[in-house]
């Protein structure tokens, strides 16, 4: 178990569960603050913590509230979170030291989420989709830090493959360039957040849960540093037309270069285009792929207590 910082909040539950070497899963926050709107943020935490104690594991949201770094949320913290949305900071590796020092609160991306879910001890992460290299970022040089914790940071990131809205070829060719293995969960094909298929092969297919759980029990015992995107595409119910896709997320992309949005701005304010052009069904298929990421997490976190149970 690493060492745990004094400004560390582990909740009772999920810090017994480490202790005990239980199956703990771990979410990110900026779901709840920037990604969807109030009450639909709540209704969907809550609903990601059931769904991950309906598959054995303890849940574990994680975000920073008045300086500190807060693993496993209660009830009242959620709703605190959840009723702040886009006010509530968004806060990635570069923003933690200041978020402790200044007693600042907010949601956490996926590259905070991963790095304090390792304080911890947690070896499994579910979140949406993953940041990326963002189209035209041949100029603009927009690359989400999330890629570059992928390499270094040695937590396994469930998900819908990169969000939609980024250049997922080059995603690829960074992640791979950094030695991040990219594995398809029942696909050969990487799913792109809103839709099933991208065009682009994964590095490497599992048909189960106990395969994947054994990966990452060998990346961990051979010591590599570095995370490992495990790619769910969405159920095929929820999932919504590649092309009418592609056209709203052309259209959003329009409307951020005449408003001149960047930054950490830039990604919140295209899926809520994208919301606001599909008429909805964007968020209907977020909430909907975020959960069954939750139920693929919960699942690889009791495997891997096995694999690990049995290597003792």
């Amino acid at each position: 178990m690493p060492e745990r910082p004094g400004f560390l909040d582990i909740s009772d539950e999920v810090r017994q569960t480490l202790d005990q070497s239980g199956a703990v899963v771990a979410f990110e926050s900026t779901i709840i603050s920037h990604g969807m709107p109030y009450p639909q943020n709540l209704e969907t935490a809550v609903k990601l913590e059931q769904t991950a104690r309906d598959a054995g594991a303890v849940p574990a949201t994680i975000a920073i509230l008045d300086g500190r770094l807060k693993v496993g949320l209660s009830g009242a913290e959620l709703e605190q979170l959840a009723r702040q949305g886009p006010d509530a900071s968004k806060i990635s590796r570069r923003d933690l030291p200041f978020a402790v020092s200044r007693g600042i609160s907010g949601g956490t991306t996926v590259a905070a989420t991963m790095i304090i879910a390792r304080m911890a001890g947690i070896k499994v992460f579910a979140t949406g989709g993953i940041g990326g290299v963002h189209r035209g970022a041949q100029d603009s040089l927009d690359i989400s830090a999330d890629l570059e914790e992928l390499a270094r940071t040695a937590v396994a990131v469930v998900c819908a493959g990169p969000k939609a809205i980024l250049d997922i070829g080059r995603t690829l060719e960074y992640l791979e360039t950094r030695g991040v293995a990219v594995v398809g969960y029942r696909t050969d094909e990487l799913p792109a957040f809103y839709t099933r298929t991208s065009g682009f092969a994964v590095d490497y297919r599992c048909d189960t849960a106990a395969e994947i759980a054994a990966l990452l029990h060998n990346q961990q015992a051979m010591g590599l540093d570095g995370g490992m995107v495990i790619a769910n595409p969405v159920p095929d119910e929820f999932a919504l037309d590649p092309v009418l896709v592609e056209s709203i997320i052309q259209q959003a992309h329009k409307d951020t270069a005449e408003q001149q949005v960047t930054g950490k701005n830039l990604t919140p304010f295209l899926l809520q285009r994208i919301e606001t052009l599909s008429g909805g069904d964007s968020l209907t298929t977020n909430i909907q792929l975020i959960i069954n990421n939750a139920r693929l997490a919960a699942k690889i976190a009791v495997a891997l207590r096995k694999q690990n149970s049995n290597h003792t």
